[in-house]
């Protein structure tokens, strides 16, 4: 789901002189910041193969799934909006799955935003959702209380059909395909997020085609699938970093033995060759039409805009998650002990986020970058994707590559130039309207 409030304002609300307390006490006074609640925690009537939070309901330390009590709900709700001192407060509703909880839940969401709101202030709701438990009263009550509705599918049947199964194997797509359907039909609004995985990648026009022609999605997400062996106990950047591969090695591709990622992760080189293909699909077709996540922020990008996905920005951790039982975490893919922020139930969001320890951790994005990387004549559009995803030693041995980084950097080579040649175009169009 596209978080409407940009990871990209972090240097504008943090401080640029970093981690000083001077400076970012002074910034709170105009906090920004993304929450995305997950009432149900890893919950979820679905066992897609490459999910990566099921696993948390076994975590050692972790979060496990449940309920939101109604006294972390309100909590949650109250806090956020006192937090937010911007005109616009987006509440991001995603799990495990979400409707899980019923529309009960949801109703009184919408009761405790009209009781907690403030004068002058926007409240706006996502909701990502796999769609097999929609029906009509969903559908009424998402496009009365103007809901955003990202649904997961991966492409046509026999794509989406290979990892997005139930808990008894049994196929999800006719039942999404449905919803998409209804939603439209109702007139709800709905964004399509597909994961880019071992399964589709060599498919990229076949997955786009469906999305833009079956589905007639008009907002396209797509994430890759990335996942390092052993992540369902091992967090984020507490592997051993001499013991990951260097840039080329054998063991940097899913299919080999003892590859550095799980079997159904992207290889890197089909990601470049996928996103490579969509480009060309999107500029030539659907430009003004379709908005795609990763080319629309490449052309802002060369506007002189912030990036409009996380993974691109210089700094992140202005968008966290927030478990059932209240616990906060620096962000959705950092949901373990040692990324554990604390708990709304004793702090308020506001001071978690703009903690210094939440500042260091969204600062160590572009810090901890090796020499490779800040060399490269892409880093201002790539600023090393994700962090979760440095698993690799560069060629000079240095460990915090991007496992992505063979086929981030195919992708931009190609389309780059385009790029630049419709950002000046849009800023010359601009300036003469």
């Amino acid at each position: 789901m596209k978080h409407r409030v940009s990871a990209s304002d972090t240097p504008q609300v943090l401080g640029l002189d970093k981690y000083s307390a001077p400076q970012w006490l002074a910034a709170r006074a105009n906090r920004r910041f993304h929450v995305m609640a997950k009432p149900a925690g890893s919950a979820c009537n679905l066992d897609c193969a490459y999910c990566f939070y099921l696993s948390k309901r076994v975590l050692p330390g972790g979060p496990g799934s449940g309920h939101m009590p109604d006294e972390v709900l309100e909590r949650f709700v109250k806090d956020y909006i006192d937090s937010v001192t911007s005109d616009e407060v987006v509440f991001s509703w995603q799990g495990g799955e979400p409707t899980l909880l019923g529309l009960e839940f949801f109703e009184k969401v919408v009761a405790l935003q009209k009781k907690h709101a403030r004068a002058g202030q926007r409240i706006e709701n996502d909701l990502q959702t796999n769609g097999t438990l929609l029906d009509d009263d969903w559908a009424r009550f998402l496009k009365q209380h103007r809901f955003l509705v990202g649904l997961s599918i991966d492409g046509p049947r026999e794509i989406h059909d290979h990892c997005r199964i139930t808990k008894h194997a049994e196929p999800t797509f006719d039942q999404v395909f449905a919803a998409a359907k209804m939603l439209q039909k109702q007139g709800v609004r709905f964004n399509t997020l597909t994961c880019v995985h071992r399964y589709n990648a060599s498919r990229p026009l076949d997955v786009y085609r469906f999305l833009r022609r079956e589905i007639g999605s008009t907002y396209i997400q797509f994430i890759p699938i990335v996942e390092i062996r052993g992540f369902e106990n091992m967090a984020p950047g507490t592997w051993d970093e001499a013991k990951l591969p260097m840039l080329g090695d054998p063991r940097c591709h899913p299919d080999h033995p003892e590859s550095v990622v799980t079997p159904w992760s992207v290889a890197a080189e089909e990601y470049g060759y996928f996103l490579s293909k969509i480009w060309d699909e999107w500029q030539a077709r659907d430009v003004g039409k379709v908005l795609v996540n990763l080319c629309e922020t490449l052309v802002a990008q060369h506007m002189g805009l912030p990036s409009q996905v996380c993974v691109h920005s210089e700094i992140c951790g202005k968008g966290v998650a927030l478990e059932h039982d209240g616990d906060v975490y620096s962000c959705d893919h950092y949901v373990y002990p040692e990324y554990r922020l604390g708990n709304i139930r004793q702090q308020s969001l506001g001071d978690m986020v703009f903690s210094p320890r939440q500042v260091k951790f969204g600062y160590a994005k572009s810090e901890t970058l090796p020499a490779y990387c800040r060399r490269c004549e892409f880093l201002s559009d790539c600023w090393g994707e994700c962090p979760k995803n440095r698993l690799l030693r560069t060629p000079d041995g240095e460990p915090g590559l991007n496992y992505l980084c063979p086929g981030l950097k195919r992708f931009f080579a190609h389309a780059v130039p385009t790029a630049k040649r419709m950002a000046a175009r849009l800023q010359s169009n601009s300036q003469h309207a």
